[in-house]
């Protein structure tokens, strides 16, 4: 049988999409895509691991197998399939085995591949989903993460209730923060501890106690005796989220050691391959709201950190250790593209590649992952603006990669998608603002169209030069869609990203307007249909643009912020916002709170205005939506309210969803065109 949300999207599928040409990219063709996730390449070099993640239209879930191929083949092989979710592989270090989770028999576990004969065995028969995995040195340990749970005394004692009676359910306690988080729903108490597994298998062995939360990347010493991990284990670690350090656990011992001790995170720690050396992420704190993660190195045996990465002003997501222990690969963004370079540890950079990311199907922004091998080679997600993540591979000694599978061919080879052209425009106070617009995949020139500005979230994120099924299908329904890095994006350096610090919105305003006006300078847009629209923090930015301005037809607000003071007190995370924000709380200066929420301009409002929002975010609460949309019925502003039961912040995780946003927006926008 056909799932409910399927029947129900074919019946409101507009007219403009009944009459679509086939060879333009359709919304039911979001089931079709897949994508290339974690590739891990072998330590010999000689092979590449990945996830290979698939959409099924009955299920309307997304599904991860395993999937194998030479390095340089472009023949990949599965090693599994099926309704069931594999993840973090990791090769052994001699390269002879696989170990990965899967949850293929119902519940997470850690299962083992002999790669020579394709034998396999499960390892764990835990309660919970192991994380983090590590092999150690010798092949004979894999070190994880595991939430293990604590015993909860209740609050009171109810009465029991008659045998057969049906009570509501019990009262919830809770006396903490965080007590939820999106996408996971409110959390049972316990803490992610770390464990220690023989690779033949049996009990797993605790490594780690106490009310603190373990996890990350798990780095062993050559000689196998520690463990260096990164974990936040101050006193008030919950009112100081991001002050982690780094910590050495001996194995054997249980005996526990801080590395590090300054204010700010510390995250992601490696050790050389020759042992001499530990690096890892981290800033000193400045409660700024976008503050770049930079790379460090101190000695092993004791001595002062220094920056590697201090002569690029950018932020580092993901490093690697070369086989020789003198420099890096580095992961960062730059003007929307996500590159690989080779860093040495004096300094000097080599760039490798600029096409990393695709993992984000919906929007088109940052991500992807890559790994290194011994000898230098590299295997990496690959994406353009013409297909979401494949495989790709290269070398340190080599200037080109090699993109291995086209995993979406069979879709986008008889499928016309909208060209993307890059932009640069001047905005006020002389900022070049990046933008990049998508024009319809029959465009015709000295044709004028209807446009749709479509504002990222964050608001320290960036879009840039990679897929996204939404927006390639609101250019197949006949819109120019711009979207572009306003103010406090990243991917351009500390300053530019905090010209909104303790200012947002702000100067972000200025240049989407700026970018409107460069693209309607082009002569090809229809100025009687401009729309805008954004999620999350591009959700408040068009809630508060259309405050500001009535230049467009109508707009759709997406999982927006609408009442600060609100927000900082019902999301998930009210120790951070409050804090690098705003940096005082909203009682002490309610004022400063509500000149910079999108409610303060609602009196302006004349707009058409649509609300979309899951029912299950925590994240930007449903109830900052029902704000606005009650103000708007006050004042009689045409507006709606879409609720999308069963989602959470990230709307389109299920495919289904991403299809009913896209259609919820354009629905709306075509009722609202001149």
């Amino acid at each position: 049988m056909m799932p409910q949300w399927i029947s129900f999207l074919l019946c409101v599928v507009p007219l403009y999409w009944v009459q679509a040409q086939r060879q333009h990219f359709e919304p039911l063709d979001v089931f079709e895509l897949e994508y290339v996730q974690d590739p891990q390449i072998s330590p010999d070099g000689g092979e590449v691991v990945f996830l290979r993640v698939s959409h099924d239209i009955m299920t309307d879930r997304a599904y991860r197998n395993l999937w194998f191929t030479r390095f340089g083949s472009s023949e990949p092989l599965p090693l599994s399939t099926g309704h069931y979710n594999d993840h973090t592989p990791r090769w052994s270090p001699d390269s002879k085995r696989l170990a990965w989770v899967s949850d293929r028999d119902g519940k997470a576990q850690i299962w083992l591949r002999y790669m020579d004969s394709g034998a396999e065995a499960r390892l764990t028969n835990v309660q919970h989903a192991p994380a983090d995995l590590s092999w150690s040195p010798d092949g004979r340990y894999i070190a994880f993460s595991m939430f293990v749970p604590e015993p909860e005394t209740p609050f009171v004692k109810l009465p029991a209730k008659p045998e057969g009676a049906e009570w509501a359910s019990a009262p919830k306690y809770i006396d903490d923060i965080p007590y939820r988080r999106d996408g996971s729903g409110y959390l049972p108490k316990g803490h992610r501890q770390l464990f220690l597994l023989p690779v033949e298998g049996g009990t797993p062995r605790q490594l780690t106690t106490g009310p603190y939360d373990h996890g990350g990347r798990l780095s062993w010493t050559p000689d196998g005796r520690y463990l260096i991990f990164s974990a936040n284990r101050h006193d008030n670690r919950k009112l100081d989220p991001n002050n982690s350090e780094l910590y050495e656990l001996d194995v054997q011992t249980g005996q526990l050691r801080a590395l590090t001790q300054r204010h700010g995170p510390d995250r992601q720690p490696a050790i050389s391959p020759d042992g001499k050396y530990i690096a890892w992420l981290g800033y000193d704190e400045q409660y700024l709201g976008y503050q770049p993660m930079q790379l460090y190195v101190m000695p092993r045996n004791g001595g002062r950190p220094r920056v590697v990465s201090a002569s690029l002003d950018r932020s580092i997501s993901d490093f690697a250790w070369t086989g020789d222990s003198q420099g890096f690969v580095i992961q960062y963004d730059e003007h929307g593209r996500t590159h690989l370079s080779y860093l040495s540890l004096s300094g000097q950079r080599q760039p490798l590649t600029d096409e990393v990311g695709g993992l984000s199907l919906g929007r088109p922004y940052a991500g992807g992952s890559f790994s290194l091998s011994r000898d230098g080679r590299f295997a990496f997600t690959h994406t353009t603006p013409d297909h979401p993540a494949d495989l790709s591979v290269g070398s340190l000694s080599a200037k080109k990669t090699q993109r291995l599978t086209h995993l979406n061919d069979d879709l986008f080879g008889h499928k016309q998608l909208g060209k993307v052209e890059e932009l640069w425009f001047d905005s006020k106070d002389g900022r070049k603002v990046q933008s990049w617009l998508v024009y319809p995949p029959n465009y015709e020139a000295g044709k004028r169209y209807p446009l749709i500005l479509e504002i990222h979230g964050g608001p320290f994120a960036n879009y840039g030069w990679r897929f996204s099924a939404e927006i390639q299908l609101y250019a197949a329904a006949g819109y120019l869609v711009l979207y572009t890095n306003p103010a406090g994006s990243t991917s351009y350096g500390k300053a530019f990203g905090n010209l909104i610090h303790h200012n947002y919105p702000g100067p972000d305003y200025d240049d989407l307007m700026a970018a409107v006006d460069g693209v309607i300078a082009k002569g090809i847009v229809d100025t009687d249909n401009l729309f805008v629209t954004g999620g999350s923090g591009g959700g408040v930015l068009t809630a508060w643009i259309v405050g500001k301005t009535n230049r467009f037809r109508a707009a759709v607000v997406a999982k927006p912020v609408i009442n600060w003071y609100s927000f900082v007190l019902h999301a998930d995370m009210p120790a951070f916002f409050w804090k690098y924000w705003f940096g005082t709380y909203p009682w002490d200066d309610p004022l400063i709170y509500h000149k910079r929420s999108p409610i303060s301009l609602v009196g302006h409002v004349q707009t058409p205005t649509m609300l979309l929002t899951g029912e299950e975010d925590y994240r930007t609460p449903i109830s900052e939506s029902e704000q606005l949309f009650a103000a708007l019925q006050l004042r009689g502003i045409e507006s709606a309210l879409v609720r999308i039961p069963g989602a959470s912040h990230g709307i389109a995780r299920r495919p289904s969803h991403l299809i009913a946003k896209v259609l919820y927006v354009l629905e709306w926008f075509e009722r609202h065109k001149a």
